[in-house]
């Protein structure tokens, strides 16, 4: 497991809500896709970091 990804990852997500800073945002989609990538992680994991990437690069775009 990836610890310091991850926690990077969630420090960034809820920076993104609790402020809406686009830039957090961005930044937390590229490390969620790269997470998505790691072929060691659960199918489920995989797809959820997936579709978390999706849905904050689409937020960090309006």
């Amino acid at each position: 497991m990836q610890s310091p990804l991850w926690a990077g990852a969630l420090s960034l997500v809820l920076i993104h809500s609790e402020t809406g800073c686009r830039h957090a945002a961005q930044q937390a989609a590229k490390i969620l896709a790269h997470l998505a990538e790691d072929e060691t992680m659960e199918a489920q994991t995989r797809a959820l970091c997936e579709r978390a990437s999706e849905r904050l690069s689409c937020e960090a775009q309006n």
